[in-house]
């Protein structure tokens, strides 16, 4: 039976690719919905880009755009990366439809209560849509079967030197969600920069010959100048796909089981996540933390997935 998942999201390159392949495998997935946040750009695009993605790959899952700012803090945005609309692709053309509400908090809050069963809920933003839910409605904490999300590092920061920018762009609900007790995954820069779209992966996919090999080909090609300029990297990373890779094949990653809080104090380490590796702080090891990734694996398991695609 197809695993029910609701994605919380800030489209965005690499969550665009992260939706084409939660939407290619629907033997493995009942998406109930898309929830968007700030993050990448502002609300008003991550949306419409959720909508375009989702309009353009045929799918009419419904989407509910939600908060658009950070708990505390100063909002910030990755437009010098993605852009002004957070999706420069041309080929995912603008949406007919609108979004289903501006309350994705509530959608996430009556989605989850309203079911029997469990659900997954998938983060590749900040932390705010998933900290104000449980704040407003605790018990959803048991209706998460599991919560995976892209964010955080182990080691260093790509949003300043210490912190990685979806738990930058809201540390204070970060640390909400970690403290709430649910089964959390992450996905940190530490395993997501072993996964690099280099020339001859996006070459590869692109030989695959459809529409949606060619379309998210470039899209993952427009990255691959601003991270050589920037880290150095061969390619962009696909931070947002390991969740949905995660979800489609465990084994592509190895994990840590620690805990883990967030730097909320204001100052140089604002936004990084701490993590009690050797357990020093006595803790409960609150979150399932991914040390390495498979790439070719999981670049084989993309392929796999953009060929069911249109």
């Amino acid at each position: 039976m197809a695993r029910p998942i609701i994605i919380d999201c800030d489209p965005g390159v690499d969550d665009a690719v992260a939706l084409a392949m939660a939407v290619a495998r629907p033997d493995e997935f009942e998406i109930l919905g898309v929830t968007t946040t700030y993050g990448n750009v502002g609300i008003e695009h991550t949306t419409n880009n959720a909508l375009r993605v989702l309009e353009w790959l045929g799918s009419d899952v419904p989407v509910h755009s939600g908060a658009t700012r950070s708990l505390l803090s100063p909002r910030v945005d990755a437009s010098q990366y993605h852009g002004d609309s957070g999706l420069e692709a041309p080929a995912l053309t603008q949406p007919t439809r609108a979004p289903e509400s501006a309350d994705g908090i509530g959608y996430l809050i009556d989605t989850l209560m309203g079911r029997e069963e469990r659900t997954t809920v998938v983060a590749t933003g900040p932390l705010t849509n998933i900290a104000l839910a449980i704040r407003l409605e605790p018990r959803i904490v048991g209706r998460i079967d599991e919560l995976v999300v892209m964010g955080g590092s182990t080691d260093f920061g790509n949003d300043s030197p210490a912190a990685e920018f979806n738990m930058m762009c809201d540390p204070h609900a970060a640390q909400i969600v970690f403290d709430s007790g649910l089964p959390v995954v992450m996905f940190g820069l530490n395993t997501t920069h072993q996964v690099i779209a280099s020339p001859q992966e996006n070459a590869a996919l692109r030989a695959i010959g459809n529409e949606s090999s060619a379309v998210f080909a470039d899209i993952m090609t427009t990255f691959e100048s601003t991270y050589l300029d920037a880290y150095g990297f061969a390619g962009a990373a696909m931070h947002d796909p390991c969740t949905i890779a995660y979800l489609l094949d465990p084994g592509i990653f190895t994990f840590r089981t620690m805990h883990v809080d967030v730097d909320t104090t204001a100052g140089v380490s604002f936004g990084r996540t701490v993590h009690d590796i050797w357990h020093l702080s006595g803790k409960p090891r609150n979150v399932q933390v991914a040390m390495d990734a498979d790439s070719p694996r999981f670049f084989d398991l993309l392929r796999r997935c953009i060929s069911r695609l249109r």
